[in-house]
């Protein structure tokens, strides 16, 4: 794989009406959009690595509205799938770019599929992370608003209360509190992501696991098994793979952490997926 050499991230920021989007971008070449979590910032797409920076791709990456350093939205109603979905279009116009790849995790992936379905001209192929969302509001809303109450009663510990201990196996119980931890401590506006935890699970990102059939595009599935990672169910993964014409599936090897969470493995494979499809080459010719 040829190499380009690596810039240091360039910030930017995207003012939408009801908020100030804080992005970046890094490297040159095809470019890709990462969209992270809920709860998370940007960093957490692909933890860190800069391994498809370096090999001829432009990250793009951005703090949801109400994550990171992103401003929260003015009305704290307003965090919907479809404002998620048009906040990741107007990020693509204001870098510039033109289709990009689209590389999302959970909450990201949701988003991405709302992009893909709703702007395909602006979408050249599609990496979801660990998919969730069923194409529905949350069926466990009650959840979602005790981790919103505890994190604004009690900041991060008050979350970390309502979330309770991982289900997990033991000996990693430390090391995802530790995670989560530094997570939530990134955000610069708490309030941002309380607002989002009490609305974003009663949105839905699409109508539906059908309209996962209409997608077009080249779409690699990245999944985790249920016993290190059970907020994001394989089975989910696994229909979307079934779903999505042509899809390819991902998965580690039973016994080891998630490729979700292995930020160098997963952008080799992100890159292979990419390469096998031609997106790079495409990207160069335009």
């Amino acid at each position: 794989m040829p190499h380009s050499a690596i810039t240091e991230p360039h910030p930017f920021t995207v003012p939408r009406a009801d908020t100030v989007l804080a992005a970046e971008r890094t490297g040159a070449g095809a470019p890709l959009l990462l969209l992270h979590g809920l709860t998370a910032t940007r960093r957490y797409v692909l933890h860190g690595s800069t391994a498809l920076a370096r090999d001829g791709f432009e990250l793009i990456g951005y703090d949801a509205r109400g994550h990171g350093t992103s401003l929260p939205a003015t009305d704290p109603t307003a965090y919907a799938y479809d404002l998620l979905g048009d906040d990741a279009t107007a990020i693509l116009a204001a870098a510039g770019v033109g289709p990009a790849g689209l590389v999302g995790q959970s909450m990201g992936a949701a988003t991405a599929i709302n992009v893909t379905l709703r702007s395909p001209h602006v979408v050249r192929a599609l990496v979801i992370i660990t998919p969730a969302h069923r194409g529905a509001p949350s069926t466990d809303l009650a959840r979602w608003d005790a981790l919103a109450e505890g994190l604004e009663q009690g900041g991060v510990d008050g979350f970390l209360a309502a979330y309770g201990q991982p289900r997990v196996p033991a000996a990693m119980i430390e090391t995802v509190r530790v995670v989560m931890r530094q997570r939530l401590e990134r955000h610069a506006h708490p309030e941002g992501v309380v607002a989002a935890l009490r609305r974003i699970p009663r949105s839905a990102a699409f109508p539906g696991l059908a309209a996962l059939e209409q997608i077009a595009v080249p779409t690699l599935i990245v999944a985790s098994r249920d016993e290190m990672d059970p907020e994001h169910p394989l089975a989910v993964a696994e229909e979307y793979a079934q779903r999505i014409p042509g899809a390819e599936f991902a998965i580690e090897e039973p016994g080891h952490s998630p490729l979700a969470w292995r930020g160098g493995r997963l952008s080799r494979i992100v890159g292979d997926f990419l390469d096998r499809h031609g997106i790079r080459a495409a990207a160069a010719r335009t």
